[in-house]
C-alpha cells in the first residue's frame, strides 16, 4: 500500500491502479487500497468511479462516520438523494446523538416526500436537544407543527406543540399561540384553543353574575352591522331591519373580555371564533366592533373565520354582514367567499339572491360542481327550469373525462343531477343524452369491442346524442386501446365509488326503456350489444339472461329478426320446453323469410326425441320444403300424442292432398280419400265455422273439384267470424279471401256478373 500511494504521489496512476487491484486481489477485505482508487479517479476526474470505491472502503470500515459523510456530501452533488440518506443512516449507526447528522437525513426525507421519515426524525432531534437549547426546540417544533398540518395530521402537530409549551414555558411567543389556536381550532377543540389564548396572550375572559336585557343586546348587535354597512355602502348596502331579529337569550352571568394592547389581530379572531362556537356570545359585541373598523381588503381573511364560526351554530344574521362586505371588496372577490354567502343567503330564505351568488361562483368556479347543483335546485325552485338546466351542463370535454378519474367523477354526479331534472320536464332526448353519456364512461371498452360508438347528430331537427354501429377499422388500433384499457380501469374505479354494480344496472334499464318509448329500437340493440361486452354484467347470469331479453324485443321491434333469431335460437338450447319461447321462434322465423333454422330444429329433434313443438315445427318445415313423406311422419307422431287437435287432423289431410297432386304418384285415388278423411275429421273437431269450410272449399278447389269447392265457400260466406278473446273480430274475418277465391272460379267460367258481386260485396275495404 506505501509502495501504490508514492507511485499515486509521483502521478504514476496506472502502476498505482495496478498495484491496488492486486492488494485487493490478496486482500479483499482491506479498506485501503478502495480509499486510493477512490481518490486516485477523483484525481482523474471519474467522479463516479471514485464514489463507488469509496462507497466500498466505507462499508469495509464502517465505524468512520466522517467517511459516511462525506460520501453523503458526494452522493448530493451527483443528486443521488437516495445514497445520501442511506449514508448519513450509516453515518447515525455509529453516532445517533449527531444532531447535524439528523436534521440533514429529515431534509432529504423530505426532498423525497417521505413525510413521515422526516417527521420521526425531527422529533429524535426535539429528544436530544438540551434545555438549555430553548430557541431552537421551539422553532423546531413551529416547523414541524407547520409540516404535520399540511399533511392533515393535525393531532401529531397538537402533541408537537403541547410538548413545546410544557418544556419551555417562558419562550413562548404570540406566533406560538397563534399556531397552537389554529391547531385546536382546526381540530374543534375550542375550549382548549381558549384555554391557550388566555393563559398566555394577556387576555383576560371574566364572568360576572348579573340580568341581561335582550333588548340591549339585540342593539348592540345592530350597531356591530351598520358599521358594516358603512363601508360596504359604495356597492352595496344590507338594512339590518330585513333580516328577522337575532334570538337573545337572558342569563345571570355576564361574561367580559379584556384584550391588552400589543394582541396582535389574529388571536383576537381566533378568540372570538372560539367564544361563537362555545355559544359565549356576549363579549362578542365589542370584538366585533373592533373587527368591522378593519379594512376588509387588508383583513378579509380574518373576516371569513369568523364569518364561517357563525355559520358553522347557525348564527346566518351575524355572517350575513361580514359576507356581504367580503364579497364587495376586490381583494375578496373570490368563489369561495361568494358560496359562504350564498349559503347564507340560502339558510335566510333570500332564494333570489342566493341564486345571484351561487351564478357568481359558477362564473369564477366553473367546476364547483356543489355550486352547480345548488343554483341548479334554486332556479328549479324560482320556476327558471331553463336556467336550471344551463347550470348542470357538461364540465368537461370527452378527452379529459377520458383520462382523468377525478374529473369522471365530478362529471358523473352532475350527469345525475342533470338527467332527474330533465325526466321531471318531460325533456326525453336531452334525458337519454344524459343516460347515454353516463353508460358511455363505463362501458367505453365494452363499446370499443361491440363496434358500437357515441355521436352527436341534429337529424332530429336538435342536436342530440345517438349510438351507432362502426366499422372495425375506425375502432382506435392496439396500442391506443391498451392506453385506454389502463385509464379505463382507474376510471372504473372512480366510477364503481359514486354508483354500485345495481346503480349502474339500473341506470341501463332506464336507458333501454327510455330507447324503446322513443322508437329507437336500433340503438336499444346496440346498447344490449356493448352491456354484454361488459364482464360485470356478462359474468352475472341472470343480468346476462335479462340483458339477452332484452336485445330479443329491441330486434323484434326494429324488425331485425335476422338478429333476433341468434338470441331465441340460444334461448331455446336452454329452455326447450318452454312454450313461449317456441311462440316467438315462430314469429321471427316465419318474418325473416330465412331456412335457416330447418337444420337447427333437426339437430335439437335429435337431442330432443320427445318434444311436440319440435316435432310439429319439423313438420312445417319439411312441407314447405316439399319433402312431404317427412313432414307426414312428424305429422303423424303429433297426432298420435294427441289425437283430438284439429291443427294435427288438416296439417294431416292437406299433406296427403299434396302428394295427391303431383305429378308422378302412386295411388293417388287412395292418398285423396285419406286426406279427405284427415279433413273431414278436422271439420268435427273444429265445428261449423268460417275457417273449417274455408279451408275444405280450397282442398278441394287446389284439386279441381270446383263444384264441391263452391259449396263449401258459400257455406263459408254464410257464417259470422269467429270471436276470439284479445283479437279483432276483422283479423279472423275469412270472407274477403273466400269471396276472392270463388271469384277465380267464376272468374275462369266466364261468369263475370258473379265476380263483380262477389267482390263489390265481400272485397272492398
Amino acid at each position: 500500500m506505501g509502495e501504490a500511494n508514492i507511485r499515486f504521489a509521483r502521478g504514476e496512476h496506472e502502476e498505482a491502479i495496478l498495484m491496488c487491484m492486486e492488494i485487493i486481489r490478496q486482500a479483499p477485505l482491506a479498506y485501503e487500497p478502495f480509499s486510493t482508487l477512490a481518490m486516485i479517479y477523483e484525481d482523474q476526474g471519474d467522479m463516479e468511479k471514485s464514489l463507488q470505491f469509496e462507497l466500498i472502503a466505507a462499508h469495509l470500515n464502517p465505524s468512520d462516520t466522517e467517511e459516511w459523510v462525506r460520501l453523503a456530501e458526494m452522493s448530493l452533488e451527483q443528486d443521488n438523494i437516495k445514497q445520501a440518506i442511506f449514508c448519513y443512516s450509516k453515518a447515525l449507526k455509529y453516532d445517533p446523538t449527531n444532531v447535524r447528522y439528523l436534521w440533514e437525513r429529515s431534509s432529504l426525507y423530505e426532498q423525497m416526500g417521505d413525510h413521515k421519515m422526516a417527521m420521526d426524525g425531527y422529533r429524535r432531534i426535539l429528544n436530544l436537544l438540551s434545555p438549555f437549547d430553548g430557541e431552537r426546540f421551539m422553532q423546531l417544533a413551529r416547523d414541524m407543527a407547520k409540516s404535520y398540518y399540511e399533511a392533515n395530521d393535525v393531532t401529531s402537530a397538537i402533541e408537537i406543540m403541547e410538548e413545546a409549551f410544557t418544556k419551555h414555558h417562558s419562550l413562548i411567543s404570540m406566533e406560538d399561540i397563534n399556531i397552537a389556536a389554529e391547531l385546536y381550532i382546526s381540530n374543534k377543540q375550542y375550549d382548549k384553543a381558549m384555554a391557550v389564548i388566555t393563559d398566555f396572550s394577556g387576555i383576560v375572559v371574566s364572568k360576572k353574575v348579573t340580568e341581561q336585557g335582550p333588548s340591549e343586546e339585540n342593539k348592540d348587535m345592530k350597531d356591530v352591522v351598520a358599521v358594516v354597512e358603512i363601508q360596504e355602502s359604495q356597492v352595496a348596502v344590507i338594512d339590518y331591519q330585513d333580516f328577522p331579529a337575532e334570538s337573545s337569550t337572558v342569563s345571570e352571568d355576564k361574561v367580559s373580555c379584556s384584550i391588552p394592547d400589543g394582541v396582535p389581530i389574529d388571536i383576537t379572531v381566533k378568540l372570538m371564533v372560539c367564544l361563537v362556537h362555545l355559544n359565549i356570545l356576549e363579549p362578542l359585541r365589542p370584538l366585533l366592533t373592533t373587527l368591522v373598523e378593519q379594512n376588509p381588503e387588508d383583513m378579509g381573511d380574518l373576516y371569513l373565520d369568523v364569518a364561517e364560526a357563525f355559520l358553522d351554530v347557525g348564527e346566518y344574521n351575524s355572517a350575513l354582514p361580514l359576507l356581504s362586505a367580503l364579497v364587495c371588496s376586490e381583494r375578496y372577490n373570490l368563489a369561495v367567499v361568494w358560496l359562504r354567502h350564498a349559503e347564507c343567503l340560502k339558510a335566510l330564505g333570500y332564494m333570489e339572491r342566493a341564486a345571484e351568488s351561487y351564478a357568481k361562483v359558477v362564473d369564477l368556479a366553473p367546476l364547483h360542481l356543489d355550486a352547480r347543483i345548488s343554483l341548479s335546485t334554486l332556479q328549479q325552485q324560482l320556476g327558471r327550469p331553463e336556467k336550471a338546466l344551463e347550470a348542470l351542463e357538461p364540465m368537461y370535454d370527452p378527452d379529459t373525462l377520458a383520462q382523468d378519474a377525478n374529473a369522471a367523477q365530478q362529471e358523473l354526479k352532475l350527469l345525475l343531477h342533470r338527467s332527474t331534472l330533465l325526466y321531471s320536464q318531460g325533456k326525453m332526448y336531452g334525458y337519454v343524452d344524459t343516460l347515454l353519456t353516463m353508460l358511455a364512461m363505463l362501458l367505453k371498452v365494452a363499446m370499443n369491442r361491440a363496434q358500437v360508438c357515441l355521436i352527436s347528430s341534429s337529424k332530429s331537427g336538435e342536436r342530440h346524442l345517438y349510438l351507432m354501429k362502426v366499422s372495425r377499422d375506425k375502432i382506435s388500433d392496439n396500442d391506443d386501446q391498451e392506453t385506454a384499457n389502463c385509464d379505463a380501469k382507474a376510471i372504473f374505479a372512480v366510477l364503481t365509488s359514486v354508483l354500485t354494480k345495481d346503480d349502474w344496472w339500473n341506470l341501463l334499464l332506464k336507458a333501454i326503456y327510455s330507447l324503446c318509448d322513443l322508437s329507437r329500437y336500433e340503438e336499444a340493440e346496440l346498447l344490449v350489444d356493448s352491456s354484454l361486452e361488459y364482464y360485470s354484467f356478462y359474468d352475472d347470469r341472470q343480468k346476462r339472461k335479462e340483458l339477452e331479453y332484452f336485445g330479443l324485443s329491441a330486434a323484434i321491434l326494429d324488425k331485425n329478426f335476422r338478429k333476433g333469431y341468434n338470441y331465441i335460437r340460444i334461448m331455446l338450447m336452454e329452455n326447450v320446453n318452454k312454450p313461449q319461447l317456441w311462440n316467438i321462434f315462430n314469429q321471427v322465423t316465419m318474418h325473416s323469410q330465412d331456412v335457416r333454422h330447418h337444420r337447427f330444429c333437426l339437430r335439437l329433434m335429435l337431442k330432443n326425441p320427445d318434444n311436440h313443438a319440435l316435432c310439429v315445427l319439423n313438420g312445417h318445415n319439411a312441407f314447405v320444403s316439399g319433402s312431404f313423406k317427412h313432414a307426414l311422419g312428424q305429422y303423424v307422431q303429433a297426432f298420435r300424442t294427441n289425437p283430438d287437435e284439429p291443427l294435427y287432423s288438416l296439417c294431416i289431410g292437406l299433406t296427403f292432398i299434396h302428394m295427391a297432386s303431383q305429378k308422378y304418384v302412386l295411388k293417388r285415388h287412395a292418398l285423396l280419400v285419406q286426406g279427405f278423411s284427415f279433413l273431414h275429421r278436422y271439420l268435427g273437431l273444429r265445428g261449423p265455422c268460417q275457417e273449417s269450410f274455408y279451408n275444405l272449399g280450397r282442398g278441394l278447389h287446389q284439386l279441381g273439384l270446383v263444384h264441391m269447392a263452391i259449396h263449401y265457400y258459400q257455406k263459408a260466406l254464410e257464417l259470422p267470424p269467429l270471436v276470439l278473446e284479445g283479437i279483432e273480430a276483422d283479423q279472423t274475418d275469412l270472407r274477403r279471401d273466400v269471396a276472392f277465391n270463388l271469384s277465380l272460379i267464376y272468374q275462369s267460367s266466364g261468369n263475370l256478373r258473379m265476380v263483380q258481386k262477389l267482390l263489390h260485396t265481400h272485397g272492398i275495404v
